[in-house]
């Protein structure tokens, strides 16, 4: 009987297991063989298995740049939306009473209009002749010629407005589990709405802060639409390095690279982020 239910498990486990086989493991040994490439093969004369790991030294080299700008835009933007998208879900949590669930609607509502629409409009907001340079050009916060677009503010902005929502999700979902008993303890012990806070709200909501900032950095560090309608060549982020190198160049084995560097690269960082951070439940 014993061992019945345990083939049963593994036959349950089958078709997630197949489905990452599939999806997964197939693809990334495909996009690391092309990473190995001779990189003078092409399209006409095909590309031969030399394992030429140089291949990851030359990207390093040359794109070094778009990689650390790609991953200093993602972590500006987790950071924001870390901010707005706590001081939101706690709102929504504690304070929304019978507006809650509309206001969770209101949360994912732009998941229902096209990612590209939405950058499109903050480019249409953004622009040199819009309201907001207007606004800021008469507090002289930009000059007479200064402008918006084309800039790391714009496309940061970009990026929090679209990746809000993956935050805002389970930082609610974490706050709304908190005892509200245990934050009016607090204030029974003679701790001030701050001390309170840290003490009691920020350690209990820790498994969403960690939620939140994985699922908002990671997509934020490998996007390139904002950063190619958004901003300009010098904002040029690891993303559309990538699928230039893939679609333009028809350099495959330096696109593979990139991409596994890139892929190996944010696995390690948020393998010690969540260590680090100490929320076990989480792995």
């Amino acid at each position: 009987m014993t061992r019945r239910k345990g083939s049963l498990g593994y036959l349950l486990l089958a078709p997630a297991a197949l489905w990452l086989v599939l999806f997964f493991v197939i693809p990334f040994y495909s996009l690391v063989a092309t990473s190995l490439f001779d990189p003078s093969g092409s399209d006409f004369r095909g590309y031969e298995m030399t394992y030429h790991w140089q291949n990851y030294v030359d990207v390093v080299e040359e794109y070094w740049e778009p990689m650390l700008r790609s991953l200093w835009y993602g972590a500006l933007a987790t950071f924001f939306c870390l901010i707005l998208g706590y001081v939101l879900a706690y709102a929504i949590a504690f304070k929304a009473g019978r507006w809650k669930n509309l206001m969770l609607v209101l949360v994912i509502a732009p998941f229902f209009t096209s990612f590209l629409v939405r950058t499109l409009s903050w480019k249409l907001i953004l622009a040199d002749d819009g309201w907001i340079v207007d606004f800021l050009q008469t507090l002289h916060i930009l000059g007479a010629d200064g402008r918006l677009l084309v800039t790391p503010v714009a496309v940061v902005l970009g990026l929090t407005y679209n990746f809000l929502p993956f935050m805002v999700l389970p930082l609610y979902a974490s706050i709304d589990k908190i005892d509200h008993r245990l934050i009016e303890a607090a204030g029974d012990l003679y701790a001030n709405p701050v001390v309170g806070f840290f003490k009691v709200t920020w350690p209990l909501s820790l498994p969403g802060v960690i939620s939140g900032t994985l699922l908002t950095f990671i997509p934020a560090a490998g996007d390139y639409i904002n950063a190619q309608l958004l901003g300009g060549p010098n904002q040029r982020m690891v993303g559309g390095v990538i699928q230039s190198l893939f679609t333009d160049a028809n350099d495959y084995p330096s696109a593979a690279a990139l991409s596994v560097i890139m892929m190996v690269g944010i696995i390690a960082m948020v393998l010690v982020y969540v260590r680090r951070a100490g929320t076990e439940e989480l792995l």
